[in-house]
């Protein structure tokens, strides 16, 4: 199991995405969070868990949720909204790829807006597939690549200069679900959709179930 731990410290982006989080929530992104989770039994990793907007929407079939997160000021807000969830959640300091947990000991992982921002999404994958059993779950809700050459090239333009900065090393243009798979990973369903309305560099989003083999 790695221990080996990187410092991330976004102070400003940890102070707005709480806010900016539940704008998107009302404009129906809460809908997509409870749709993620779903049917989910047994444990639970959940990498990159934030102030823990998801907790409240873990249902009842899951035995345990181990949340990490490595920015402090989310940390922070992530256990106490820990407090709150309808099922155990223990939120620790770790990052993606350094998971604190044993090879194949998870039924399922969870990334939500997460992909986009990791340093390393290959590492983050690979780490996500040694911790869960064969045939566990990875479930994903993310934003990446546009669907036009217009539009990606403003993206690239966008992650090469400006955006990551501000933040939080969000990235607009990954293509997850290429990643999903080259890191083993068998797509069992994948949902793409526009949201907010409209075609802009944020707004391509999808939401995913594939399996380790």
């Amino acid at each position: 199991m790695p221990t080996t731990t990187t410092r991330v410290n976004h102070p400003i982006f940890a102070g707005v995405w709480p806010w900016l989080s539940r704008a998107l929530g009302r404009g129906g992104m809460d809908e997509h969070r409870k749709a993620l989770l779903s049917g989910l039994t047994g444990n639970v990793v959940e990498i990159g868990a934030g102030h823990g907007v998801m907790f409240a929407f873990y249902p009842p079939t899951v035995t345990r949720v181990l949340a990490v997160e490595p920015e402090p000021h989310l940390r922070r807000r992530a256990a106490e909204a820990a407090a709150r969830a309808p099922v155990p959640i223990e939120v620790v300091d770790a990052v993606a790829d350094h998971l604190p947990a044993t090879d194949e000991s998870m039924d399922a992982a969870v990334f939500a807006l997460v992909l986009c921002s990791v340093p390393d999404p290959a590492a983050a994958l690979a780490e996500a597939r040694r911790v869960l059993k064969p045939g566990g779950e990875l479930r994903f809700l993310e934003h990446g690549r546009a669907d036009s050459p217009g539009m990606v090239r403003v993206q690239q333009v966008m992650d090469a200069t400006f955006w990551p900065r501000l933040a939080g090393g969000c990235h607009t243009g990954r293509d997850t679900v290429a990643a999903v798979e080259r890191a083993g990973f068998s797509m069992r369903s994948l949902e793409r959709y526009l949201f907010p309305f409209g075609r802009t560099p944020f707004s391509f989003h999808m939401r995913g179930i594939a399996t380790r083999p």
